[in-house]
């Protein structure tokens, strides 16, 4: 994390319409590189070497869900301290509780808006890291 920027996002996310939508919302209109994983193994295999700012990870995955992708990342070291966005259509304020209690700063529901999906990830960021 170079000065509080965010500028590597790693997004976990097994759907490839949303990986696309969201890989062009977030490179084009906001800037950020990203890698996209498709599976909680493939972000643990892939995070350690892309050493990204941020996790965004959706929350509902075949096999490794989105909150035990999480735990088993912020496992290795080089990554303990990463910060964390699930990305969800569970935000019951009991679940959104649960993401934060995780190590998740923050939730953004879907389906989320293309357009204003960076901006909602820059605002979280500067939110807890003094942008």
């Amino acid at each position: 994390m170079a000065d509080g920027v965010l500028s590597k996002i790693l997004y976990v996310e097994d759907e490839p319409d949303i990986q696309e939508v969201a890989r062009m919302a977030l490179e084009m209109v906001g800037g950020f590189t990203v890698t996209i994983c498709s599976s909680g193994e493939e972000a643990l295999a892939t995070a350690p070497e892309f050493d990204p700012d941020l996790l965004l990870l959706d929350v509902m995955m075949p096999g490794m869900d989105g909150p035990t992708t999480l735990v088993e990342l912020h496992k290795i070291s080089a990554l303990a301290a990463k910060p964390a966005i699930f990305m969800t259509a569970k935000v019951q304020p009991h679940e959104v509780a649960e993401y934060k209690e995780l190590g998740a700063i923050d939730v953004i529901p879907k389906p989320f808006d293309p357009m204003t999906l960076s901006a909602s990830i820059q605002e979280i960021w500067d939110a807890h890291f003094g942008g």
